[in-house]
């Protein structure tokens, strides 16, 4: 199966840019879907940001930046206040959704303490800064910036509990710790910022001990991923563990599952088991693979992606156990953004002779 990387990968950002708003911000999926993923989650918009951030689009990125630091702006009373007295309630912390036009956050009951989110947007921001491409303008959006640093050292991110990436049990996650390290490690490199010098120390303290498992009740989790890629914390012991563990354990036809008796758009009617098969799972160990420069399980994992795509030209959140049905959340721009991010690193391999297949 051969692949025409250049004609794949504009296919795929225009879908994303359909899911743009004029602020710059992305809904999660289609906007009017009835799922409610038309709104702005700080995550996903973080990982679709990624796929333009990678293939060197500034300007999409740099507007997408500029966004998510207007909300931490707009915000910034409630991120003081979380400063100076430490949060007790989950929706004191910054929240995980907004309004892609106004910022305003939603308000009903939902996993909302989300610490890894808050890292991604400090990391996506110091990351811009460090390239030459900021959106940090002036004095003001210094400070704001220097208060996300504040709040996840004052909330002490590395032994407190959150929901984590999947919005579920409040739990100390791996995922959650690995992505503000990535985040104050790059912050510790630009000048005006102003990192505690126990802040990465506790954080990757707090990896070792709960490595390579995700939490305390899941030892196998597509979330360890991130840890890989994009945030690269791990050791190489705790990559070939992590990795060996979410392909035995959670890898699948058309996905990867997030862990093992996951009911989210469970196909068992006890939700016990027939877990969801996520298609951004399958990219992303492409990517990973791409990255390690094992050409031939990059390739394996990119065609299995592949097959995910609907006739329609779309990637979908998931599929049903088993099925070649997905769920409403089709396309899903996160997973929109790690097939382009596969199809961009593995375009860059080279076979013996240094034609790329």
């Amino acid at each position: 199966m051969s692949f025409d990387f250049e004609t794949e990968i504009s296919d795929h950002l225009k879908n994303i840019l359909e899911l743009q708003t004029a602020s710059g911000l992305f809904t999660a999926s289609t906007q009017g879907v009835v799922t409610g993923y038309d709104k702005a989650w700080l995550r996903d918009v973080y990982f679709i940001v990624l796929s333009f951030l990678e293939t060197e689009d500034f300007d999409t990125t740099k507007k997408a930046a500029k966004a998510l630091l207007t909300i931490f702006a707009k915000h910034q009373d409630k991120i003081k206040w979380a400063i100076d007295n430490r949060p007790y309630e989950t929706w004191q912390f910054i929240h995980a959704r907004f309004h892609p036009e106004t910022f305003e956050e939603f308000w009903e009951e939902w996993g909302n303490k989300q610490h890894d989110a808050v890292g991604e947007v400090l990391n996506l921001l110091v990351t811009l800064e460090l390239k030459g491409y900021g959106v940090i303008e002036n004095a003001e959006e210094r400070r704001v910036t220097q208060k996300i640093i504040d709040y996840l050292y004052n909330i002490e991110y590395w032994r407190d509990p959150d929901n984590g990436i999947w919005e579920e049990n409040m739990e100390i996650h791996a995922s959650s710790i690995g992505s503000v390290v990535a985040a104050l490690k790059k912050a510790r490199q630009v000048d005006w910022l102003s990192v505690p010098e126990d802040a990465v120390v506790k954080g990757e303290e707090a990896l070792r001990d709960l490595l390579p498992r995700e939490s305390a009740t899941k030892f196998a989790d597509l979330a360890l991923l991130t840890l890989i890629y994009p945030f690269r914390v791990t050791t190489p012991e705790e990559e070939k563990i992590i990795l060996r563990n979410v392909e035995y354990h959670l890898t699948r036809d058309r996905g990867v599952i997030r862990y093992k008796f996951d009911r989210y758009y469970n196909n068992n009617i006890d939700g016990y088991s027939e877990e969801a098969e996520w298609c951004f799972g399958l990219s992303w160990l492409a990517i990973i693979y791409a990255e390690r420069g094992e050409r031939e399980k990059a390739y394996y994992y990119l065609r299995k992606a592949r097959a995910c795509v609907t006739e329609d030209g779309y990637m979908p959140e998931l599929y049903y156990s088993g099925t070649d049905r997905p769920n409403e959340n089709t396309p899903l721009g996160w997973a929109e953004s790690m097939y382009v991010i596969a199809l961009y690193k593995i375009s860059k391999l080279k076979d013996e002779v240094g034609r790329v297949t």
